[in-house]
């Protein structure tokens, strides 16, 4: 998995067009369609916060942990105080207790390209959500990576900033990898500094997903096209599944 440390630099800048808004909406809407009203949420590789921020403005107590400093060090600037960030690989990640609900956004899922790693995330979701707390999360489709993204090649330029991606996808393995180039302005001497970088994201269809949310213990509840509570299609390129906690004992 990679660090994020050059795009942090520009990460906001480039994904300013992304839905957050929309997506907070989506969020509450799933919780509300499956009777869950969480207080303590926690958002699973949350980046610079773009959805952590949002959801503390809604008024939930939020946990926010990603794997790059560079991207929680972003995050923070912009960030209330109220909001806990942890420095975490999701595999790995660890907290003081269990939550109400964990989300996952913006393709996250799909950078576990093995599926046993996969698995342990599912595992650990698993431990640390309350009874009945509910597990969000969206990823890219195989339509995406094969018809739409394939092997073509992107730019955008800002004022200060560029990047360039080059895109590949493997059928065979399933593995959509992309090379990117980041031009970032120093503020300070006006020269450009550049960061490259490969990413790597792995098409799950949606048995594969279902089948490891049951091996992990929680209960598969339902895959959506995005922003709707409406089944994908083959045309679908982001999709969430909800996964819901049914181990644990109820609270007494």
């Amino acid at each position: 998995m990679t660090d994020y440390e050059g795009f942090a630099e520009v990460y906001d800048t480039f994904m300013q067009d992304t839905p957050y808004d929309e997506w907070t909406g989506y969020i509450e809407r799933i919780w509300a369609h499956f009777g869950l009203k969480p207080r303590l949420v926690c958002d699973l590789a949350c980046g610079t916060g773009n959805m952590t921020i949002r959801l503390a403005e809604r008024g939930y107590d939020m946990i926010g942990i990603d794997l790059s400093a560079a991207m929680l060090s972003k995050a923070r600037e912009k960030s209330p105080e109220n909001i806990l960030y942890l420095n975490q690989d999701m595999r790995e990640f660890e907290l003081y207790g269990t939550v109400d609900s964990i989300i996952c956004l913006c393709d996250s899922i799909n950078y576990i390209t093995d599926p046993d790693e996969l698995l342990e995330v599912f595992n650990l979701v698993n431990n640390y959500l309350d009874p009945g707390g509910l597990f969000i999360f969206d990823i890219n489709t195989i339509h995406k990576f094969r018809d739409i993204l394939a092997d073509n090649c992107y730019c955008e330029t800002t004022d200060n900033s560029a990047y360039t991606w080059e895109n590949y996808y493997d059928e065979e393995e399933r593995i959509n990898e992309f090379y990117t180039n980041f031009f970032v302005e120093d503020k300070e001497s006006g020269m450009y500094h550049r960061y490259e970088e490969y990413h790597y994201e792995k098409g799950y269809t949606i048995e594969e997903i279902a089948g490891l949310i049951e091996k992990s213990g929680m209960e598969f509840v339902g895959v959506f096209e995005e922003l709707t509570l409406t089944p994908p299609n083959e045309d679908s390129s982001r999709i969430y599944f909800v996964a819901k906690e049914i181990s644990k004992k109820e609270k007494k």
